[in-house]
């Protein structure tokens, strides 16, 4: 596990004084944004390592602003940006730490640290070749000087405490390596694995808040086994949600909010609100035409079965037209559309962490 860094002072004698004022949007004031996680929220950081999870092609983006690929595993925007435009208010999002955009001014409205393939276990970010969530903690710190360095110490630590911060990881661990590493599960049940997860979890945020975070959303497990690509992997020929997959799933959710509401009671101002993805997801892929969907056993791309990453490109036949009637857009990532509706849940859930 990485090492413990808590926000102290840094001389700031060169540090510019600019006040940053928060945006206030209808009764908000969040002044930035930052985001750890995976795939999901990953907006460009993979661009810049040497893996092959990778979204920075066609036909990814094809929704985005001037219909170009990012880096983002979506034909869109992914829900921490429509939360940034649409909820808060921010006229940019905020960019990908490792991107040439993370520069300077650019880093006020917060940053994005989230790297695809990385999950709570150290391993499955090593299996990937992408960013560890530790490491991506190490990123922060290392942006927390550069913040100083631009307006200052105070103001920087103001923005710091009252920053949101969205933690949406784990669906790797499973899906990309333990239901299909046989040592892993010879070495661990579901329930050690769990046990595992929700350590890293909880020192993960421990270590977010001795670095000044006090505001934190971290998202559930999504329905595992309701993915196109686990059920083209794992269900044997079958087009229904694999049960064990969504129960390992919802046991996982469960814990987590036990070990959330620990923390809650152990560290001081601590607003930790765990922003529940499977039950809207579960209810859009379930009842897909009642929410404005035709298509939820498929992706957008190619055949949709298990297309994702690399195997998603220019030359994938089957590439659907209107990706706003499928609720996936690759064989693991939800569309632009469900995103939205996606976005609008979690807002609701977390609206502590924006209304004051």
């Amino acid at each position: 596990m990485s090492t413990v860094r808590y926000f102290g002072r840094i001389n700031t004698t060169a540090a510019q004084t600019h006040e940053h004022e928060p945006i206030h949007v209808r009764g908000q004031s969040v002044p930035a944004i930052f985001i750890f996680g995976d795939s999901v929220v990953d907006n460009g950081n993979n661009n810049q390592i040497a893996t092959v999870v990778k979204s920075n092609f066609p036909p990814y983006g094809r929704d985005f602003t001037n219909h170009e690929p990012t880096g983002r595993f979506c034909n869109g925007r992914l829900v921490t940006d429509i939360i940034a435009e649409d909820y808060i208010g921010f006229n940019s999002y905020p960019p990908a730490y490792l991107t040439e955009k993370a520069r300077g001014r650019n880093l006020l409205n917060g940053t994005n640290f989230a790297s695809a393939g990385s999950g709570y276990y150290e391993q499955t970010a090593e299996l990937n070749l992408v960013v560890s969530l530790n490491k991506q903690l190490d990123n922060y710190y290392d942006y927390q000087a550069k913040l100083v360095e631009i307006i200052g110490e105070s103001n920087a630590s103001s923005i710091f405490s009252d920053a949101l911060y969205i933690v949406s990881t784990g669906s790797s661990d499973f899906i990309q390596n333990y239901y299909i590493n046989p040592v892993l599960q010879s070495v661990y049940t579901t329930n050690q694995f769990f046990i595992i997860l929700l350590r890293n979890y909880a020192e993960f945020i421990t270590n977010l808040h001795g670095m000044g975070a006090r505001k934190i959303g971290v998202t559930t497990l999504p329905p595992l086994g309701c993915l196109p690509a686990a059920i083209t992997l794992f269900g044997l020929g079958s087009n229904q949600c694999i049960e064990k997959f969504n129960n390992d799933a919802i046991s996982f959710n469960r814990r987590l909010n036990r070990t959330s509401e620990n923390l809650r009671n152990r560290l001081p101002n601590l607003n930790l609100v765990v922003l529940d993805v499977y039950q809207p997801l579960y209810d859009l892929i379930t009842n897909p035409v009642e929410h404005g969907f035709s298509e939820a056993r498929k992706g957008c791309c190619g055949t949709g079965l298990l297309e994702t990453s690399i195997l998603c490109n220019e030359l994938s036949i089957g590439t659907c037209s209107n990706a706003s009637e499928y609720i996936f857009w690759d064989a693991f990532h939800p569309t632009e559309a469900a995103n939205k509706i996606l976005a609008d849940s979690l807002i609701k859930a977390g609206s502590s962490l924006i209304y004051r």
